[in-house]
This record gives C-alpha cells, structure tokens and sequence, in this order.
C-alpha cells in the first residue's frame, strides 16, 4: 500500500485544482502560439525553411530560465510566498509578448515597414523579441505552478500524480479554447479595431485571440494568488535531518544536482528527452502541414494557393481541438489506466508507440491528398482524407496526456527524497525538454529542404524517435519506488 506523506499539511483538492487552473490561461496563448504562429510568421516575410529557427526561442529561455526561476522560488522569502510572486510576474510579462505579437504588423508599419514588400524586417523584430519574451514568461508560470503543486501535495506520491493529472487536464482545456478561437475565421469582428492597413484578418483575428488570452489569463491568475496560500514543504531530507535548507549559489547548486542524481533519474531525462524529439516536429509543423500537404496551400502563392493554405490552416486548428478534447478526457484517467496496464512507466511506453503510428500515418494521408489533387486540380481534400488528418491530430491526444503530466509527477516523486528542491528539479528537468526541442528546431528546416521543402521527413524522424522512447520506458526505466521504501531510505540517513 502506498501511505501519504505529510496528511496535517496536504492542501484539499479544490486547492491543487484551483493552482492547475493557471495551465489553461497559459495554454489558451501556447494553443494560439502552435495553430497560428508558424503562418503567421511566414506572412510577415520569414521562409518556411527558417520558420522552425523562430521557435528556438522558447527552448533556450526554457533551458535558462526554468532552473533559475526554480531554484530562486525555492528559496524567495516573500510575505506573498515562494512561488506566486514568479507566477505574478510570468502572468504580467505574458500580457506584454503578446500585445507585441499580436500588434507586430502595425508597430513595424509605423517604425517603416512597406506594405507592398513582401519582407516586413520591423515587424519581424518585434514579433521574434515579443515571442522570446513570451516564453520567458511561459516558463516562469508552468515551473512554480508545478512546484507549487508538489508542495500542496504534501510529498504524497498519489497526490503528486493525480495533481499532474489536473495540470494536463487544464493544459487541454486552455488549448481547447485557444484552438476553438483560432479556428473561427472572423472573430476579429468581436474587436474589429483590430483589423487595420497593414493588419489583414488573418493578422486581426491572432491579435484578437491574444487580446482575449490577456484578459484570460489575468482573471485565473488573480483568483488563484487571492485564494490559495502557499505551505512551504521541506524535503525528505530535511525532514529526516532537522536541517535547514543551505542557501548556495546557483551555479554550484545546479552542478551538485547534477551529480546527486540517481540513475533512475537520468534514465527518465533520457526517456522525456527522446519523447519531445518525437513531439515537437509535429507541433512545430501541425496546422503547416495541413494547409501545405492536405490542403496543397501556399503562403506565398496564388490567391487561391493562399485561400487553400488558410483553409488547411483552420482545419488544423479543428484537429488541435479535438486533440486537446481527447488530452482532458485522457488526463483524467492517467492514474486508473496507468494502473490498468501495470503501472505508469508501461502506459508511457504504451502511448509512445501510440504516437509512433499517428506520426507514421502522416505520410499515406499526405500521399493521398497529393493523388487527389493531381485527378482534381486546387480543391480541398474530400471528407475521407480531411477525416484521416483530423483522427491523427484526435488519437495523438492520448499520449500528450501521459507527456504532460507523467514525466513531473515521477521527478517530483524522485525529488522528494532528495535535498534539492522541488523548483529546481522540475527545472533540471526541463532541459530534457528544451535541449530536444532546440535540435528538432536547428534540423527540420534543413531537413525538410533536403527531401523536397515538406513536413514529413521531420514527422518520420518524430516516430523513430517515439519507438525508442517507448522501448526504453518498457525495458530499461526502472519502476519509481514505493513511499515506504522511500521514507525508510530517509530515516536510515541514506543509507
């Protein structure tokens, strides 16, 4: 049987659920960010082949700035807490990228962008610094928001897990609304002060999503910072130990964590590594793929390339919907499933060859759109071949569940036994998100050139990736340890 940790100090449920909440205003702008941005960016003059650059971005902010901000929240001392401060500012930060991304067009058209070049250089600027400083702020939101999570859990494995469970759960509602928002095709006309001379409505319609995420976010933010105190949780360690917390700098903490941590915990990086060198090209090129291989679209092309590639752009926007539909209903059951099938590293394999096949079936669903096109000229795709797209972006929500919430329930497991701190591992562990993310970023484009300028060379790359990782969940992860054997480990100094 599986004992709590700390019950006098675990915070109740609607606590974890109201904290996990603040994951669907930050996923509300992240949605906006997947279905939109890549498009968007193309129109402002950027080739497609360096589109994939503009997303290194979020994995080198997230590379530095998780485990500073994860390592400063485990140590501020604020009459607010140690974690809401970082969320108050991240929420604050957020509402600044996006008024730059969403007005980028108009600000670089004052600063002398022509309308009739096809490069807008100004604009470009001010949406590649306001997309930097939207991620920046992303991860100075999810990193406490986690850590904050961990700490209402009170070191209960069970508790840790289920509180994943909702942070996936509301990532999927957040993307739920954003995609559902992206998708509607004169929402601008909500705001129509939006749309200007060197706004066009596709342009309108992102600045008005984004306006909405401001406000969004704003609300879920304030309700939380007001209605939920922090409780600071102590480690394992210190628990065992009667010892404070050491106050050391950052790089030195940083290097010891690195050198206490245990093969298993090296094994999951691994293992979370090769899973989003398998999720990101598909994020990265999603709604693309749509407009450019099932649509047969073009950013810069023909009015009626253009019209089909918008098309394929908001029919990807419906997939992300329904994936993130099929991501809630899947987070919820994460824990039950998981130990369904013999626990939570099985599930993970499971699903890793769940997303190996949906990235494979990318390419007779791209092979077929090419045949038809070519019997029937610049039409979109029949009802079969757009059902088959929708189904990959449907079914792949169901590892997205395990991705987004399995991999920080079992680092924090891990560290609750350790000296470091709940912040500052979650940040370790970030960087075998990011550092995957930036080589997916730094090759797809190049190697998308390479065979012909599509998406599916990047997507074939993705499953590769997917089984391996899969092959090392099943066989070479070890099962995370019971809470007995854990709590014993502590009383007998670790020995």
């Amino acid at each position: 049987m599986e004992h709590g940790g700390n019950n006098e100090a675990m915070a109740p449920l609607w606590k974890i659920i109201a904290v996990a909440s603040i994951a669907a205003g930050v996923q509300f702008g992240w949605a906006l960010q997947l279905s939109l941005l890549t498009p968007y960016v193309q129109q402002l003059g950027v080739p497609h082949v360096w589109a994939s650059f503009i997303w290194l971005c979020g994995p080198i902010s997230g590379l530095l700035v998780q485990p500073i901000v994860g390592y400063f929240s485990d140590r501020t001392k604020n009459r607010l807490g140690r974690r809401r401060p970082f969320i108050i500012v991240g929420a604050l930060f957020v509402a600044v990228a996006v008024f730059l991304i969403g007005f980028a067009a108009d600000l670089g058209h004052m600063a002398g962008d022509r309308l009739d070049q096809k490069m807008k250089p100004r604009a470009v600027a001010i949406f590649v610094v306001g997309f930097w400083i939207l991620d920046v702020a992303n991860n100075m939101l999810q990193g406490p928001c986690r850590a904050l999570l961990a700490d209402l859990s009170a070191n209960d494995h069970k508790r840790m897990r289920v509180a994943n469970a909702f942070f996936s759960f509301f990532m999927a509602v957040g993307n739920v609304l954003g995609y559902a928002a992206g998708s509607i095709s004169n929402i601008y006309k909500f705001l129509p002060f939006t749309a200007t001379i060197a706004c066009d409505v596709y342009c309108a319609n992102l600045k008005t999503c984004f306006l909405i995420d401001i406000v969004f976010l704003a609300v879920v933010t304030i309700s939380v910072v007001v209605s939920v105190k922090e409780v600071q949780q102590p480690s394992q360690m210190e628990l065992a130990k009667g010892e404070p917390q050491p106050m050391t700098p950052f790089g030195n903490e940083v290097t010891s964590a690195f050198k206490n941590l245990s093969k298993p915990m090296w094994l999951l990086y691994l293992v979370t590594a090769l899973n989003w060198v398998a999720w990101f090209p598909f994020i990265l090129y999603d709604t693309d793929w749509m407009g450019l291989e099932v649509y047969g679209g073009k950013v810069q092309g023909t009015t009626a390339e253009k019209r089909l590639y918008n098309l394929g752009v908001h029919a990807g926007s419906l997939g992300l919907m329904l994936n993130s539909v099929v991501l809630g209903f899947a987070s919820l059951v994460v824990e039950p499933v998981g130990k369904m099938v013999g626990g939570v590293k099985r599930w993970w394999a499971i699903v890793n060859f769940i997303l190996a096949i949906g990235l494979a079936c990318t390419i007779p669903v791209t092979k077929m759109a090419k045949a038809y096109r070519a019997a029937h000229g610049l039409v979109p795709p029949p009802a079969n071949i757009k059902g088959g797209a929708l189904s990959i972006f449907s079914v792949l929500g169901i590892p997205l569940s395990v991705t987004y919430s399995i991999p920080f329930a079992l680092a924090s497991i891990y560290s609750s036994s350790a000296g470091a701190g709940q912040g500052l591992s979650l940040g370790v562990l970030n960087m075998a998100i990011v550092i995957p993310q930036m080589i997916v970023s730094v090759v797809s484009g190049r190697l998308d050139e390479a065979f012909g300028g599509g998406n599916l060379p990047a997507f074939v790359m993705g499953a590769i990736a997917a089984v391996v990782s899969g092959l090392m969940a099943l066989f070479v992860l070890p099962n995370p340890p019971s809470q007995d054997s854990m709590l014993a480990l502590v009383a007998g100094g670790g020995h």
